[in-house]
Parts: C-alpha cells; sequence; structure tokens
C-alpha cells in the first residue's frame, strides 16, 4: 500500500488593505457622487429652463389675441367717419412691426418687443379714451364685444406675465446659487429676461371692465 501524502497546511491571512487601495476607494466614491451631483443639478437646470420655455408659450398666445384682436377694433372704429384717422394709423403702423407679424413668434422674452408690446398698449390706451367721445361707436355692439374680449385678454395675459416672470425668478435662482451655479457656466445655461408689459384696458371705464368680467 502505497504511502499517503500530507499537504502542509498553510495559515491564511486577512486581506488588509494598504494605504494607497484606501486612498483609491475614497476617491472613487467621491468621484461618483460628485458626478452624481453634477447630472442631478444639471436635471433641475434643464428642468427649471422648460418651465421658462412653457411659461412663455401662454404669454405668446395671449400676445397673439391681442395682435389679432386690434385690427377688427380699428376696423370697426374706422366706420364713423369722424374718428380721428391719426391713432388708427399709429395703431396700424405698430402692427405692421415685425414683431407682432402674423407669422412673427417670438422664442423668448425681449426688451424690443417689450418695448413694442408697451408702445401698442399705449396706443390703444389712447384710442380707448378717445372713445369715449364717441356715443354712437360706445354703443356699437360688435364694438362692445371686441372691447369685452379684449378685457378678457388683457387679464389672462397679465396672469400669463406673472406666471412667467415667476419661473424666470426661480431660473435665476439656480443660475446664480452656489454650487448649481457652476454646473450652469459650464453648459453655458443662459439667463432669461422679464417681461413687464402694460394693460392696453387700463384706460377703459371701470364698469365696462367690470361688465366684461361678469360676461366670461
Amino acid at each position: 500500500m502505497p504511502p499517503r501524502l500530507t499537504l502542509p497546511l498553510v495559515a491564511s491571512t486577512p486581506f488588509v488593505a494598504g494605504p494607497a487601495t484606501a486612498v483609491a476607494l475614497l476617491a472613487g466614491v467621491v468621484a461618483v457622487g460628485f458626478v452624481l451631483w453634477v447630472i442631478v443639478a444639471y436635471n433641475r437646470l434643464v428642468r427649471a429652463r422648460l418651465l421658462v420655455a412653457e411659461a412663455w408659450s401662454g404669454v405668446d398666445v395671449q400676445l397673439r389675441r391681442r395682435h389679432d384682436l386690434v385690427p377688427r377694433l380699428a376696423e370697426t372704429a374706422a366706420g364713423y367717419a369722424r374718428f380721428e384717422k391719426a391713432v388708427l394709423t399709429e395703431i396700424a403702423e405698430l402692427r405692421a412691426h415685425p414683431l407682432l407679424g402674423r407669422d412673427a413668434r417670438a422664442e423668448r422674452a425681449s426688451t424690443e418687443l417689450q418695448d413694442v408690446e408697451n408702445s401698442l398698449a399705449d396706443r390703444l390706451g389712447s384710442f380707448f379714451a378717445l372713445v369715449e367721445a364717441y356715443p354712437e361707436l360706445k354703443a356699437d355692439r360688435g364694438f362692445l364685444a371686441l372691447q369685452e374680449e379684449l378685457v378678457e385678454i388683457e387679464e389672462a395675459l397679465q396672469l400669463a406675465r406673472r406666471y412667467y416672470n415667476g419661473a424666470v425668478r426661480d431660473y435665476a435662482i439656480r443660475l446664480e446659487s452656489f454650487p448649481s451655479n457652476l454646473v450652469a457656466g459650464a453648459f453655458s445655461f443662459a439667463p432669461r429676461e422679464f417681461f413687464e408689459v402694460q394693460s392696453a384696458t387700463e384706460r377703459l371705464a371701470p364698469q365696462v371692465r367690470i361688465e366684461g368680467g361678469e360676461g366670461r
């Protein structure tokens, strides 16, 4: 019977990470954490920017409604021979501005657009002030219907504008707050402008605005 071979027992030594290994593991955890933070900060900035774009689309819809209504108001007033033609001409010229054209679409707020819209609102205010001197025009059913529609549009525009400015403010806070501003700068997130536009019906007689509100 052949002799048995016995292998010597070797004592197992537990693995002990050296300083270099510990540093490498720590660096890996920090790197993963940093990447995750960048992803989260980036996504929050993208969401805030999308909310601004969504809010601006609401403003744009109301501006377009205003632009479409203006020629109908002017056309109705033009039917009254004694109505001041100079005001109607100024309104028509502003309505023909490239930024207010039927096919024009502003992708975002701008100082130029704000100035043109406020000029239009100012001319419309002058227009309604002159209407007070024309009882026949004030009593015209078609004109009254257009007037009430404009009141509704202006109220909706101011609501949309306030929502938009709130979204711009929240986006600006993320852009300027540390440390998310580092991500914003690295990925070229640009600020957005606030939009301030005055109401075209601000000078209307109070009873007209109240009647317009009750009719809805």
